[in-house]
């Protein structure tokens, strides 16, 4: 599916507060791996995006794209393989991630509705993903207890309704007071996921 053979072309859309973040550090080492083992990448980091995250009219009212909207469109067409690396905050996405798929996962893009059909067509079909989340719960606890909400959205409810499969996730926590051997770990373990796409 890639540029190249055996290649793939990803992108990776980083969501967090800032370039400081362990989350950000995830990213980074996926993306160094990724271009190691010969996938053309590329990175949007939304904290660097100028754009209004409010849908304001729904579907009622055409709003126009911001040009890093535009580009961003235009790199999820180019990518077969999706990275999302972003924090639980109050068990969902964070706002910034809501406000981006709310702007740019628009009908005619990411999916298309059908007269007299319950479900729309899949417009992103072909592609796969990878979510990168951090978190201060343990995961378990997130899964069993929670039900994952902040994954859950991102895979089923997003990713998957717009036809992007299979979507796997490497969940990081709790993240605080973790060790640095801890955080070392994870850091492998986003490679190890950047080799396998």
């Amino acid at each position: 599916m890639g540029s190249k053979t055996g290649s793939r072309r990803v992108l990776i859309i980083a969501a967090h507060a800032s370039q400081e973040t362990f989350g950000s550090a995830l990213a980074a080492a996926y993306a160094a791996a990724a271009t190691a083992a010969g996938h053309e990448v590329r990175l949007l980091e939304l904290d660097r995006l100028a754009f209004d995250p409010i849908l304001h009219h729904a579907y009622k009212v055409v709003q126009e794209l911001e040009a890093d909207l535009k580009t961003a469109q235009e790199y999820i067409k180019w990518a077969d393989h999706l990275v999302f690396a972003y924090p639980v905050w109050w068990g969902g996405i964070p706002a910034l991630l809501k406000g981006f798929l709310d702007r740019i996962m628009l009908p005619g893009f990411a999916f298309k509705y059908r007269k007299g059909k319950a479900f729309p067509e899949k417009l992103l079909s072909g592609r796969s993903a990878h979510l990168l989340v951090t978190m201060d719960t343990p995961p378990w606890y997130f899964r069993l207890v929670y039900r994952a909400p902040a994954i859950h959205q991102m895979k089923k409810t997003t990713l998957e309704f717009c036809g992007v499969t299979p979507v796997k996730t490497l969940m990081c926590g709790p993240l605080l007071d973790s060790t640095p051997d801890k955080r070392r770990a994870w850091l492998d373990q986003a490679r190890a996921l950047a080799t396998r796409i």
